[in-house]
């Protein structure tokens, strides 16, 4: 499955769920979802809070899959071609000189 088959399935459960409605009790803006992103990026730091070592991995695969559809229906709502926006940060950052401050 491609970044694309993957957005689609996300907005197909978003729209099941009713979460595109004008009078939807989650509505998915773009302010909500970069909020909803971040709340779960940083959920990811409680697996490692106390150790350095990753104790349940199931676990933290849902979180990363949590972090991935909300990225995915971010870049989907505010129209950012994220596949492309990827290929093109990589370029950027190949020609990056990390030894620099």
């Amino acid at each position: 499955m491609d970044i694309q088959e993957l957005t689609r399935a996300m907005n197909d459960f978003v729209e099941a769920k009713g979460w595109y409605k004008s009078d939807s009790k989650r509505p998915q803006t773009a302010r909500n979802l970069s909020i909803s992103l971040a709340l779960e990026a940083a959920e990811v730091l409680e697996y490692f809070q106390w150790d350095d070592k990753l104790s349940k991995p199931e676990e933290f695969s849902l979180e990363l899959a949590d972090i991935a559809l909300y990225l995915l229906q971010l870049a989907h709502v505010t129209g950012i071609n994220l596949e492309q926006a990827i290929l093109e940060k990589l370029q950027i950052n190949e020609k990056r000189d990390w030894n620099e401050k």
